[in-house]
């Protein structure tokens, strides 16, 4: 079988959906799963929802636009007298209005993952409508009856052995499936999400489980390039990249691959393909065992809206295993991501991503035993395959406040 993501940019209105139809007559809709994200930015629209509903603010205008967006892209897809479709995604609606009147949960996790969800189950059901409608018959799954997980909410980890079960046991695999990206459900059947642009790893969940021959990732660009166009000029397309390469990219924060994605893929050496839904005549990036980098070339990564915090001894002793220890596992009780550290004899420099808002605890923490000082908006920068040039580029018109050299990575931190 091969797995195809469509991420939400290439589903955000009717002519996106069209255009996933496009891709399957060039490509062959046999033995496929296709895997969807929410339309467009509807996942950043539910996300308003749950925060005015957890502040007690009325949320059903927000949710109102969520419905008016969908209500849009179904009239230019189907006719009004296709009620079914319509009457489906009336129902998903339904339940999550359902949920947030009934839901006595104030905890944001919980109630985030219960109300985004319905983003990919609405864009599934209208791809899946619109396919079945163009007389390509599909299987529409439920992910959350086949990605089982723990109930880590907005990051749970994959229970993989129930998992496949549960996916071989469900899967037709001589057809076309379409199923959702981002979700799955714990042992209590409340939905779970495996953190955001998860889609892409459930993508290659489902290739591990049915030991497919590859997973394409369709996006707006050509396939992976050295830098995100929208921040650096002069990007190149990367033709070929090494599972080892992809993983350090994804690590460091490039945004075209989700972390979590290629290592299920490495255990079985299953080919990663992103290419242009666009272009989907183009090869685009081939991700797989090999060649390390294809052109060898500095890439390009920015993280931004990170936190620096820096840390020394109240007493000025050394910053040492005893006290190093102590910090990361603050750093993990308040789910800070680390991303860059640098230490002396008496102090202990992070650059973390505030990803779960918990930085006024942990700085609370911390200053009990240490002297504090952080600063908050910094930007990230990552260049792998460095050479003079390209520090030279990066760090022009920009105030560094930490710079940090490897082999073959430097890392840089400026003020945005």
């Amino acid at each position: 079988m091969e797995i195809f993501k469509f991420g939400g940019a290439s589903v955000k209105d009717a002519d996106g959906v069209r255009n996933v139809l496009k891709v399957l007559e060039t490509t062959g809709n046999a033995k496929k799963i296709i895997v969807v994200s929410a339309m467009g930015k509807t996942t950043n629209a539910l996300e308003i929802v749950v925060a005015d509903y957890l502040a007690g603010m009325p949320y059903r205008t927000s949710l109102h636009e969520v419905r008016e967006y969908h209500h849009k892209i179904l009239l230019d897809l189907f006719e009004n007298k296709e009620a079914g479709i319509h009457s489906k995604i009336s129902s998903f609606f339904n339940e999550l209005e359902n949920f947030l009147s009934h839901n006595k949960s104030t905890k944001y996790d919980f109630v985030y993952d219960q109300v985004v969800c319905y983003g990919e189950l609405i864009s599934t059901t209208i791809v899946s409508e619109f396919l079945k409608n163009m007389n390509i018959p599909n299987q529409w799954l439920d992910a959350r009856n086949l990605v089982k997980t723990d109930s880590t909410y907005r990051d749970a980890q994959v229970q993989w052995e129930e998992t496949q079960e549960e996916i071989v046991r469900s899967v037709a695999q001589n057809s076309l499936s379409v199923t959702q990206g981002f979700i799955g459900a714990d042992s209590n059947n409340f939905t779970t999400t495996l953190g955001r642009e998860g889609s892409d790893y459930t993508a290659a969940i489902f290739a591990y489980c049915l030991n497919a021959t590859s997973v394409t990732i369709w996006k707006d660009v050509p396939g992976v390039l050295n830098g995100d166009p929208r921040v650096f000029e002069n990007t190149v397309l990367l033709n070929q990249i090494s599972y080892e390469e992809a993983i350090e990219l994804a690590f460091y924060g490039a945004s075209v691959i989700h972390p979590k994605t290629l290592q299920p893929l490495q255990r079985k050496e299953i080919p990663l393909y992103v290419r242009s839904f666009l272009h989907p005549e183009k090869e685009g990036t081939a991700v797989s065992k090999g060649q390390t980098l294809l052109p060898h070339m500095p890439c390009f990564i920015v993280k931004k809206n990170q936190v620096m915090i820096s840390l020394s001894a109240l007493d000025f002793s050394f910053m040492v295993e005893e006290n190093i220890s102590e910090i990361f596992n603050l750093f993990h009780k308040y789910q800070m991501k680390v991303d860059l550290i640098q230490n002396s004899a008496i102090s202990f420099s992070v650059c973390v991503d505030n990803k779960f808002n918990n930085l006024e605890k942990l700085i609370n923490h911390l200053k009990a035993r240490f002297k504090v000082e952080y600063m908050t908006g910094v930007s990230l920068y990552t260049i792998r395959h460095f050479d003079d040039s390209a520090i030279k580029s990066l760090e022009k018109d920009k105030e560094v406040l930490l710079k940090q050299v490897a082999r073959n990575t430097v890392q840089i931190v400026t003020k945005s």
